[in-house]
């Protein structure tokens, strides 16, 4: 005979078959319990019949045990296979076999809404003080392959037509034009021909490979993850906190956990939840669940990571789990002291454990029938499309920069004087553009009337 307590996914009520005969039996119920003691019998060749018990068992006043470790002690049941936690309280009066399940007090919260992307989302992959940063450095380095170009004579060029005079190719429009283009990975049709304007080049070129590569690591997370953020990431921010409240089942090892604990953090949470009003307590963990579920956000419920995990997998799909765990601890068998079934269920455990039998049971109950389609750990497979959303900010820009470059051409053609090259000029400019040689007009003024020159 085999005590339990229902829980779910650990033991549910089968419903009927479809052809209308009642259930008897073992055959009333299933789940991750039912099929772990059909395994145990197979291996142990002993039948059972399960004995529901509506508590897990705490010592009484007088000394004595209610619930399943009652019964234990009672010789009213031989084993009990259930969701019972392994603590040194309990062993003084039972025997456990080891572990069959590895779990820890974990934190549920309602799922916050998903924060859809930006316009400038596209951004993102970089915080404000590094885009900030990359454009201070391409300012300084125009600035600088600027100035280089200007002390270095390798960058003076002669004019063809012109005789003496000299032409530099990196006029301040220029020098941001090639710093431009390396920062877009589209080159210039400018090249340094100084040892320092190439050092400058080179360092810049590096800089924006770097750049541009982390740029486009990033990229694909931000625009296509979906990030949800939460108020709370862990048990130290519901402890530091008073505005979301959080429980625990009434009684329980959990409860007693917080209880008996001298970690300055659980000891602040469970003065917290004795102290707060209405009760923070659940009296069923299915109570606690509805409770967070229900709640806008300003509730909590502590419980054991498996049954998190399966709540989360369950419809609405409202909630999900969030930190760490507060504590390692187990399931286990629980047999009478002394009782010969110990050592036999401890070894069919371990098989069950080695051969991968119980990871498959965890699989198939908790995620397998679940029904959020969720794997804590598993990435979605399903290929995902950009919306519009994710890539408004990219055509905001684009249509930006057109009607600043139509604006600019009208100022160019009805505000700045229309600069041709010397055979396209008219005899009078011609003598004009003369003069001006004539006098020697420097360089910087040749600038302004001839187009860029390259090199012959």
């Amino acid at each position: 005979m085999a005590a339990y307590h229902m829980t779910a996914p650990f033991l549910m009520r089968k419903e009927k078959p479809d052809n209308g005969f009642p259930l008897t039996g073992n055959d009333r119920f299933e789940g991750y319990c039912k099929d772990l003691a059909d395994e145990i019998g197979k291996r142990l060749k002993f039948s059972y019949t399960f004995r529901l018990v509506e508590e897990y068992g705490q010592e009484l006043a007088n000394g004595s045990w209610d619930g399943m470790i009652g019964e234990l002690r009672r010789g009213e049941a031989d084993m009990t296979v259930a969701p019972l936690t392994i603590t040194a309280h309990r062993e003084r009066v039972v025997d456990f076999s080891k572990p069959f399940m590895n779990i820890g007090i974990s934190i549920m919260i309602k799922r916050p809404e998903k924060m859809k992307p930006g316009v400038f989302s596209f951004m993102e992959p970089f915080s404000v003080p590094v885009w900030v940063c990359i454009t201070v450095v391409y300012v300084v380095v125009s600035f600088s392959m600027f100035l280089v170009s200007r002390f270095s004579p390798y960058e003076w060029r002669r004019l063809p037509f012109f005789g003496n005079v000299m032409y530099n190719q990196f006029t301040i429009y220029n020098s941001f034009w090639f710093s431009m283009g390396a920062l877009m990975m589209q080159g210039s049709e400018h090249c340094p021909r100084s040892a320092a304007g190439r050092l400058i080049g080179g360092a810049w070129w590096f800089f924006v490979l770097i750049i541009i590569s982390s740029y486009t690591a990033n990229l694909a997370a931000f625009l296509t993850i979906e990030r949800m953020k939460s108020p709370i990431e862990s048990a130290d921010d519901l402890a530091k906190q008073t505005d979301i409240a959080y429980g625990t089942r009434e009684y329980g090892s959990t409860r007693e956990f917080f209880k008996t604990s001298q970690v300055t953090t659980y000891k602040t949470m469970y003065n917290f939840m004795t102290s707060t009003s209405p009760s923070p307590f659940a009296k069923t963990i299915a109570e606690g669940v509805l409770r967070v579920r229900s709640s806008k956000w300003n509730y909590a419920f502590l419980l054991e990571s498996s049954t998190n995990d399966y709540y989360n997998n369950r419809k609405p799909c409202s909630t999900m789990r969030v930190g760490p765990n507060l504590n390692l601890k187990g399931f286990g068998i629980a047999t009478p002291l002394g009782s010969t079934l110990k050592e036999k269920i401890n070894y069919a455990v371990l098989k069950l454990k080695e051969d991968g039998t119980l990871h498959k049971l965890k699989e198939t109950w908790w995620y397998e029938k679940g029904e959020c389609a969720s794997h804590p750990g598993h990435r979605e497979s399903k290929k995902r499309s950009l919306s519009l959303s994710n890539v408004s900010g990219v055509f905001y820009i684009l249509i930006s920069g057109l009607v600043s470059a139509i604006v600019m051409g009208i100022i160019e053609i009805f505000c700045i004087k229309k600069r041709l090259s010397p055979q396209y000029l008219s005899p009078r400019m011609k003598r004009n553009d003369t003069r001006l040689l004539r006098f020697g007009s420097p360089p910087e003024q040749i600038n302004g009337l001839l187009p860029d020159v390259g090199t012959r």
